[in-house]
């Protein structure tokens, strides 16, 4: 039964997620050298191999000119390389570089590292259960609007 007071506690659970996963830090040294925002960037770039400024928005859930700005500042790090298409100048494709590369890679490896260290702080017998909540959290919060 959905009441009030589990939809707080709810809340509050997800607020101390976010805290506790860096979500709220915006600073440089926030992930491996970059921020948050770029952090992610290099992920889906890195997983990708080359994607498009729309398409990279639209998977990272941002506007396109926050987008552009975030993919701005990896290419003033030298991280990515932007690329205009000749036949269509709106069309953008990005792809890492090596020392993007490498930032991916790490990323990558401390990322599993830390997630295998949460996995092992919970019981084996709860794995499952916690994946398939997060699945369902995920999925109720995409279908769901906030602050419309």
């Amino acid at each position: 039964m959905v009441t009030l007071e589990n939809a707080k506690k709810l809340r509050e659970l997800i607020r101390f997620i976010e805290r506790k996963l860096g979500v709220l830090e915006d600073g440089e040294m926030a992930c491996c050298g970059v921020t948050m925002a770029q952090c992610h960037a290099l992920v889906e770039i890195g997983r990708a191999g080359s994607i498009s400024l729309t398409d990279l928005a639209t998977l990272l859930d941002l506007d396109n000119s926050t987008m552009s700005r975030t993919v701005n500042n990896l290419v003033n790090k030298k991280l990515v390389d932007r690329r205009v298409d000749p036949t269509n100048r709106r069309y953008v494709t990005i792809k890492l570089m090596p020392d993007g590369m490498k930032s991916f890679n790490e990323i990558e490896s401390k990322m599993e590292s830390y997630f295998l260290q949460i996995l092992r702080a919970i019981p084996d017998d709860k794995h499952e259960q916690v994946l398939e909540s997060l699945q369902l959290l995920l999925k109720a919060i995409s279908e769901t609007e906030c602050c419309t």
